[in-house]
């Protein structure tokens, strides 16, 4: 059973903690996350107010207030407290870094972002008339372990540091016991939110991708009968014309009749535009 580099030995027998490389995207949100929560830290504290998410503000005096849908994306650099970045951080570098490497950064980065504005849906219209402030990467995170969960479902990980544990079954009781665990003012919709969005979204592209398949089977297997039937026709000429090439050489062209003469014109005329197709 192969093991993610979280906690296992790779092909070298060494223990190895963390995906061992760091993904460009999961790098500068990294990096994001950090600065922006140093200025949180240095400047004031207040620019809570302004860049997170605050339900009722946006939808009080709609559409007055629509100008406060960045919200929706200012949110998810945000956060509470160190613990709460840490582990943010922690996660998306964890988990986003095989996925980044394995989609590409681009893909990645838009995945990552769309699970962020999912959790700020599902806690706008869960919580429309909530006066509380919504911050975290919490939303994007969950839809990476989302993808994560899809992708390795039977990769071995420490969950809690502590109890080894394939993903299939790691993912989810996390989940629950964030949900059951965690602190009353968590916001569990945005988790919700973000988890289901990234699902949505792979299950639809999955299946998009498999309709697209299978339509470029169709049209190949199509492609592949007409061809098949234009050889099955250009032998039936052929045989004819054979036919008719013996009996000339049996009596002479000029005892064919007109129709076999018709025939062999044809059949000239359409051989030559197949040859040319």
């Amino acid at each position: 059973m192969r093991k993610h580099p979280f906690y296992g030995p790779p092909a070298g027998g060494q223990f190895r903690f963390g995906p061992g490389t760091i993904g460009p995207v999961v790098k500068y949100l990294i990096i994001a996350n950090a600065a922006v929560f140093l200025i949180q830290q240095v400047v004031s504290p207040k620019i809570i107010l302004f860049f997170g998410l605050t339900p009722m503000k946006i939808f009080s005096d709609f559409p007055n207030n629509m100008y406060l849908l960045f919200q929706t994306f200012s949110y998810m650099f945000l956060h509470h407290g160190f613990i709460h970045i840490l582990f943010n951080m922690f996660a998306l570098w964890m988990f986003g870094t095989e996925i980044e490497l394995t989609w590409g950064s681009r893909p990645f980065l838009k995945y990552y972002l769309l699970c962020g504005f999912g959790g700020a849906f599902l806690s706008l219209i869960t919580s429309y008339n909530a006066n509380v402030v919504i911050i975290g990467a919490s939303g994007a995170i969950f839809g990476v372990l989302g993808a994560y969960w899809l992708m390795f479902p039977d990769r071995i990980i420490l969950l809690f540091f502590i109890l080894p544990m394939k993903v299939r079954w790691a993912i989810p009781l996390f989940g629950i016991l964030t949900f059951l665990a965690g602190d009353p003012g968590t916001a569990h919709m945005a988790h919700l939110g973000g988890a289901l969005t990234g699902l949505i979204y792979l299950k639809m592209d999955w299946r998009r991708k498999h309709f697209l398949s299978r339509l470029m089977s169709f049209r190949v297997k199509r492609k592949e009968a007409k061809l098949e039937k234009k050889r099955q026709k250009a032998e039936e000429i052929m045989k004819k014309v054979d036919a008719i090439l013996d009996k000339i050489n049996e009596v002479g062209i000029e005892n064919i009749s007109k129709e076999e003469r018709r025939f062999l014109e044809d059949a000239s005329q359409i051989l030559s535009k197949d040859d040319k197709k």
